[in-house]
């Protein structure tokens, strides 16, 4: 009920295209959700095991490759020490949305409701009050959208074997280039995004999975210092 009230409360406060935004944006996790279900269970996982991460782990890039390193006889050990490595990301992202989290219990969930997408559109809100109620309504639409997924995604991985066919997978990239396009029109963002890109791919053919997004932060202390030189000039 609590929920409810503050999502209300949050929906009144932002624009018509934005909400519209959030709503695609996580109907699209749902969608990706689907994916995850159906490679977890076709992998060989208990049909609740898919719904169980999704709502406390809640971060698909690290369950795809927990899945992804048990699937392929890797220990769980290993598969869980991938996971928190690639989630090393929300150290960052904690100290750019540090101010909309909140404190106590609500800055717990706020910390469990972090991810890619609620980041993204925090930060492309001007207004204090509207990248609070941005990052808020669309991490608990995720919270929603993701386990649904997966739920659904489990149901069918007796049916759908194979799940790249569909292009699933591809959808998350594609929402999040579509979400961060804006921002780069800053010519400060644009080069650190460039920076970012250039050593992710470099380290793609000899890096596993998920690491190569790690190795793109190397590229953050580029904005700040050109920041400092343009505040100087």
């Amino acid at each position: 009920m609590f929920t409810i009230k503050i999502m209300r409360s949050f929906w009144r406060t932002l624009d018509g295209s934005l909400l519209r935004d959030i709503v695609l944006v996580c109907l699209a996790v749902g969608v990706i959700g689907l994916s995850y279900g159906a490679v977890a269970v076709t992998s060989g996982f208990a049909r609740w095991f898919p719904v169980l991460m999704g709502v406390l782990v809640l971060a698909a890039s690290s369950e795809f490759l927990f899945v992804g390193i048990i699937a392929a006889d890797g220990s769980p050990i290993a598969a869980l020490l991938a996971g928190l490595l690639v989630n090393a990301r929300h150290l960052p992202f904690g100290l750019a949305v540090s101010d909309v989290l909140g404190r106590g219990w609500r800055g717990v969930l706020g910390t469990h409701l972090m991810n890619d997408e609620t980041v993204v559109f925090a930060l492309a809100q001007d207004e204090p009050e509207r990248k609070r109620a941005a990052y808020w309504l669309c991490g608990l639409g995720i919270l929603i959208c993701w386990p649904l997924g997966a739920a659904l995604g489990a149901l069918l991985g007796g049916v759908v074997r194979d799940t790249d066919a569909l292009g699933l997978d591809a959808m998350f990239p594609a929402v999040i280039l579509a979400l961060i396009l804006p921002t780069l029109k800053d010519r400060l963002v644009r080069r650190t995004a460039l920076a970012a890109a250039a050593l992710a791919l470099a380290g793609t053919p000899f890096l596993p999975a998920g690491l190569p997004v790690l190795l793109a932060l190397a590229a953050l202390p580029l904005f700040p210092v050109r920041t400092r030189k343009k505040a100087a000039r």
